[in-house]
């Protein structure tokens, strides 16, 4: 039977060679190693990574030559910082990397105008979280993307909503024949949705303007778990003091927050 035969960017699809998980990390051993084909072959057998990505936004784009050569830049990226030492899947690692870059590009050329302001820090901020997620392996907060920046936390998820396409969380974004990546695991908190951020940064910012011993049975009772009892005995007060502190802690986070 003859393959379908498409053609992006001078590349054969029907021929793109699929790596398994051994081939992948043997051929990232070599390229740490200074083998200088290493990362090409690495590239080349993810190329159907970027095009299962690139499938998403297929109608959003005259010129798929272009998309997919952005999607190749966010897989190069992620060549390029990835270590098997994470622990995880290399697509897992990648797709963020690949979708960031692909998002950016059709945000730049995108014919809804959003203010330069608000783009600017949008912008910052996904350059900023992007750097120290690599320097760090983890991402960072907004409170300190915005300490980082001199703004605000409203201002910066005022900016990166701005930017943003409405789209299900539940979408595939990837399938290597085994588990689907959904856009949802690349979420750090499938039980929150960004309608609950403003409640949590006024939730922080009144736990904060507490007292140190109010904050600590706070803390240990709704994070911890902890009984008042317990709280008491570590504390060496009684349990009525606990109740008390407790209950004033808690009046002052609904006057702060409402």
């Amino acid at each position: 039977m003859a393959r379908h035969k498409v053609e992006i960017s001078g590349v054969n699809t029907a021929n793109i060679k699929v790596l398994s998980s051994e081939e992948m990390e043997e051929l990232f051993i070599k390229m740490k190693n200074g083998d200088k084909f290493a990362r090409d072959d690495l590239v080349k057998g993810n190329l159907k990574l970027v095009l299962s990505i690139l499938k998403r936004f297929s109608g959003k784009v005259d010129n798929l030559d272009d998309l997919f050569q952005i999607g190749c830049v966010g897989l190069l990226k992620a060549i390029d910082n990835f270590d098997l030492s994470y622990g995880v899947k290399f697509s897992t690692y990648s797709v963020p990397m690949i979708l960031g870059e692909v998002k950016r590009y059709i945000r730049d050329n995108n014919s809804l105008r959003v203010s330069r302001s608000v783009k600017d820090i949008a912008y910052k901020t996904l350059k900023l979280k992007d750097e120290l997620t690599i320097k760090n392996g983890k991402e960072p907060q907004i409170s300190e993307l915005a300490d980082i920046l001199e703004v605000t936390e409203f201002e910066i998820i005022n900016a990166l909503d701005a930017l943003k396409d409405p789209v299900s969380m539940y979408e595939p974004i990837y399938n290597d024949g085994g588990d689907t990546i959904y856009l949802c695991d690349q979420l750090e908190d499938k039980n929150t949705s960004s309608k609950d951020w403003d409640l949590k940064i006024a939730l922080n910012n009144a736990i904060k303007d507490l007292k140190p011993r109010e904050q600590e049975i706070i803390n240990d009772r709704f994070i911890i778990g902890k009984t008042q009892m317990e709280i008491s005995d570590e504390l060496g007060i009684s349990q009525a003091q606990v109740s008390r502190i407790e209950k004033s802690a808690l009046d002052k986070i609904k006057k702060l927050i409402i």
